[in-house]
């Protein structure tokens, strides 16, 4: 029998659409600048290059409606809707869900200008708030992606605008990790992303699929 020197952190994981089981989440990982109009508001090339990853710890998810806390060490906070996919055992897409990717964007741009990692931008606690899973196929591959602050649309789109699909993604994580069960992969943005402030209301919609809401609670 193991001995903790104290007891382990309790298992991310994501509640599972008309089910009492639970998707026990093991990593994040994300794609960057995915859609061709996102490309170019961030200042990227909207043609078709590999496309690029970073990732998040897989205690950053926030779920079952929970309300992130603004974030340390910002005062640019920005919000990015995205495609989320659950990878099952052998590798497979088996489930889809509507995911936030809150970045620190002024701590983005420094480590940005000085060549370094993006890991204190989009890897804080916190940073992943993500909706309900839904296990199966995707209902619609073109399906409309949308993220309203307050009520006022910010980010609107839809799937088939990806410059890589989910099924291109998972074959080229597949290159760089042994992708297993449980492994949950962010696909990219929409143009639109912008600034959050304490006491915003979001709400994210993928046409489709269980939608995710959450206040910003202040620090």
């Amino acid at each position: 029998m193991t001995s903790w020197l104290f007891p382990p952190a309790p298992a991310p994981s994501l509640p599972i659409f008309g089910a009492t089981e639970r998707f026990p989440v093991r990593r994040i990982l994300c794609v960057g600048q995915n859609y061709a109009a996102h490309a170019r508001e961030m200042g990227g090339d909207p043609s078709r290059p590999a496309p690029f990853f970073f990732s998040k710890p897989a205690d950053a998810l926030v779920t079952d409606g929970a309300d992130p806390t603004y974030p340390l060490a910002t005062t640019d906070l920005h919000h990015e809707i995205e495609l989320v996919c659950a990878v099952g055992e052998g590798g497979a897409i088996v489930g889809w869900a509507v995911g936030c990717d809150l970045t620190r964007r002024d701590l983005q741009a420094a480590a940005k200008a000085a060549g370094r990692p993006w890991d204190a931008a989009k890897g804080f606690d916190q940073s992943a708030p993500c909706g309900t899973l839904t296990l199966g196929t995707l209902p619609d591959p073109a399906a409309a992606i949308r993220l309203e602050v307050n009520g006022v649309a910010r980010q609107t789109g839809h799937l088939d605008e990806m410059i890589w699909n989910p099924s291109e993604i998972l074959a080229k994580a597949g290159e760089l990790w042994a992708l297993q069960a449980g492994d949950l992969i962010f696909t990219g943005t929409p143009e639109g992303v912008g600034p959050l402030l304490a006491g915003d209301r979001v709400t994210a919609t993928i046409d489709g699929l269980s939608s995710l809401e959450f206040t910003v609670r202040p620090r």
